[in-house]
């Protein structure tokens, strides 16, 4: 009797009844070279990604051929660093483009799931330290607690006509927030806003905006670019500094924030489903929104396994849109008062 096509998995046409999806591809079987050439990554960290996320990707399946967590893993590692198409990569570890989209949407989430673990705002107290003292030994700006900056990655149109997503350049991306400390660490990362939104709105949105102005220190700052506002919790340079203070506040605070575009391009460099060069992310805003903190959780977890060489800049990466940064200067005046008198105390 014939079976209806549209019953049979893909895995079945392609391997038959008696191969299991699991044993199609062992870590084992491979060089350390392959699995940094093909997935980004060595063997110890991707035996570390098994035992963090192996239990949730264990989900209890009626399929007699359940993909294992180390090949929905590969997969996942192998779009987010080559940011080939799905099938092409599930080609490379012999499962089909469906079971692919699967392995991608699994490993994502559980990532999502714990990005909170892995990207977080320091709490004792001589971490903090610790923190500012790093980042005064970059340029000599003290009380620094981290760097702030907006980055667009290119996404599909959504299928509805939303223009809420169309940037300056008239690309459609989100718009996202992230903040990072002086070996690139990722403090915060809001990997949602649509693309249209200006860095100052997306700030005054932010949860990081109501964290810094209810929760957090009082006795140091963040450092953003002048497409933000001055505040007291956020310096941002003088727009025309006119003395020899100024001027140095301003030097230092450039070669402080210089810190996060380094990290941008490290990130777009190491995940290459984020730089554009292979076309844009193919799925919805939410969607592609968890791709990009799945890739911010990772990049996390690489700098605390030692992967921390810093990338040079990817060939391809989506251009920041441009901002209008002569009407960002605050009129804050506890804000100027703040930054007047860290100009007074360590600039002149």
């Amino acid at each position: 009797m014939a079976v209806p096509i549209a019953v049979l998995d893909c895995d079945l046409l392609l391997y038959g009844r008696g191969h299991r999806t699991l044993d199609r591809f062992k870590l084992e079987d491979v060089t350390d070279e392959y699995l940094v050439s093909t997935y980004g990554f060595p063997r110890q960290f991707i035996c570390y990604l098994v035992d963090l996320l192996g239990a949730t990707l264990s989900r209890p399946t009626q399929r007699s051929r359940a993909i294992s967590p180390e090949t929905q893993i590969l997969a996942a590692l192998g779009f987010y660093t080559s940011g080939s198409f799905q099938t092409r990569m599930g080609d490379a570890i012999g499962i089909s483009q469906a079971s692919m989209s699967r392995c991608v949407a699994n490993v994502t989430e559980a990532l999502v799931e714990r990005a909170s673990q892995f990207i977080h705002f320091p709490e004792d107290e001589a971490t903090i330290q610790t923190l500012k003292d790093d980042f005064y030994g970059l340029a000599g700006m003290p009380g620094v607690l981290g760097v702030v900056d907006c980055t667009h990655v290119a996404i599909k149109a959504p299928n509805a006509e939303d223009l809420s997503y169309v940037n300056r350049k008239g690309l459609h991306s989100l718009n996202c927030l992230m903040v990072c400390d002086s070996r690139g660490v990722l403090l915060s990362a809001e990997t949602h806003w649509p693309g249209s939104l200006a860095d100052c709105t997306v700030l005054e949105q932010a949860a990081l905006t109501s964290q810094f102005e209810t929760e957090l220190h009082k006795d140091g700052w963040l450092l953003g670019d002048s497409s933000f506002l001055l505040r007291t919790w956020l310096m941002t340079p003088l727009h025309i500094p006119e003395t020899p203070a100024e001027y140095r506040y301003n030097m230092a605070h450039s070669a402080t924030h210089n810190v996060i575009e380094r990290t941008f391009r490290t990130i777009r460099s190491r995940f290459r489903c984020l730089d554009g060069s292979k076309g844009t992310l193919q799925y919805s805003p939410e969607k592609s929104s968890h791709i990009i903190l799945a890739c911010c959780v990772l990049h996390n977890i690489s700098l605390e396994h030692g992967l921390d060489v810093w990338s040079s800049p990817a060939t391809g990466h989506m251009e920041q849109p441009e901002e209008e940064y002569e009407q960002m200067e605050s009129v804050d005046s506890e804000a100027c008062r703040v930054r007047q008198e860290l100009l007074l105390t360590h600039f002149s």
